[in-house]
């Protein structure tokens, strides 16, 4: 706990809007980054490589980054990725062009990534453990609102302004959170006492860790379908002739589900263990994903896309309840910057291949093996539970 419960509340309520904000950013980002590659020309290996540069530098700097935070606590390294966010969102607005892209998605990446490593961190400590999985919900819930926002809003200001003006946009969006934690009224997490001595046995003492290891697993399979819904419905909708207004409503369509399943998770956690909230995720993500390439009408892409965020939506609370629970005292944040580097691994690794798979044999194939690892996914959480 970092105080008492009135000002768990205040912190929490604060910390929600200030992470749609900057979520908004990435989740609109992407979306101008990927459609303004691909009307300059770019293959769907080059978009590929442009949204894995969004993982690379979190593949790389996670576990670092959640040391880092469990021993200097929570506020600089929120500000710094506050910065990082607004500076990568600035540069393809003041320098249009490919290279401007790569930077921007590079710098929004490890920027959202010290945001999130903190907010996470200190959404963990806001009441005991009885209050956790709510609170992650509430802020799970923050996130589906600007997963909603980011493509709604980067579709409309590229059809009506274009991309310079849609980047403009968004780089003004972070100054908020920069404005809110630079006055220093809001009350964070300081830095862990056993932060300097509690990291014996490294990463490698986390990851043996048993039901830890299947929390890692798991998340980077529902990580794996988000990103690919992300990546490829761009893509798949600029194929079939889809406006980006309507590539933004479909994307955000699925944020909207997220929403709905969020809002309603304290009641499914009352009702479902863990383990069956998590198999029914990858179950109905695997599932949609098989659908996908059979559906080219906007209102079907729509429901698919829902229905994928009915799945995906539901995984991620879950997951960071079971992560702050079960982790080492004092290495939390470090926890959380070994699932962060994981399931960036995954983002980073998946563009690439994915994005090669499509180029040569077509998009259908990568809808079709993502499910199906999606499927077996959930069997296999289904059995863990057992």
């Amino acid at each position: 706990m970092i105080g008492g419960a009135r000002a768990d509340s205040r912190t929490l309520a604060a910390l929600i809007p200030l992470g749609i904000a900057n979520h908004s950013v990435l989740t609109g980002s992407r979306v101008v980054v990927a459609l303004d590659a691909l009307s300059m020309g770019a293959s769907p290996f080059t978009v590929g490589v442009l949204i894995s540069l969004y993982a690379l530098l979190p593949m790389l700097l996670s576990v670092a980054a959640g040391r880092l935070v469990d021993r200097i606590g929570a506020r600089r390294p929120m500000l710094a990725g506050s910065v990082a966010i607004g500076i990568g969102a600035t540069l393809p607005f003041a320098f249009p062009g490919m290279a401007a892209l790569y930077g921007s998605a590079t710098l929004l990446g490890v920027g959202f990534m010290a945001f999130q490593l903190a907010a996470q961190n200190t959404t963990g400590e806001l009441g005991g453990p009885a209050t956790r999985a709510r609170n992650f919900s509430l802020l799970a819930l923050g996130y589906s609102v600007s997963g909603f926002i980011g493509p709604l809003l980067a579709g409309f200001a590229i059809d009506h302004f274009g991309f310079r003006a849609a980047f403009a946009a968004f780089a003004l969006i972070p100054l908020v959170p920069l404005v809110v934690l630079g006055s220093g009224r809001l009350v964070l997490p300081g830095p862990h006492l056993r932060a300097g001595s509690a990291h014996h046995g490294g990463v490698l003492a986390l990851l043996r860790h048993r039901t830890l290891r299947r929390v890692f697993a798991i998340n980077a399979l529902l990580s794996l379908g988000w990103d690919l819904h992300t990546i490829f419905v761009p893509i798949y909708g600029a194929k079939i002739g889809l406006s980006a207004s309507e590539i933004g409503s479909v994307l955000s369509s699925f944020a909207a589900a997220t929403f709905v399943v969020r809002f309603f998770m304290p009641t499914i956690i009352r009702r479902l263990r863990e383990h069956q909230v998590l198999a029914a995720a990858l179950l109905i993500a695997g599932l949609v994903f098989f659908a996908f390439p059979f559906s080219q009408s906007v209102p079907a892409l729509l429901a698919l896309s829902f229905a994928l965020g009915l799945g995906l939506g539901s995984g991620q609370p879950m997951v960071l309840s079971l992560l702050h629970t079960h982790a080492p005292p004092g290495r939390i944040g470090e926890a959380a910057g070994v699932r962060m580097s994981l399931v960036n691994s995954m983002a980073f690794a998946a563009p690439l291949v994915l994005g090669a798979i499509g180029a040569s044999v077509g998009i259908v194939p990568v809808f079709w093996s993502v499910g199906a690892c999606l499927a077996a996914g959930g069997f296999l959480a289904r059995r863990g539970g057992r």
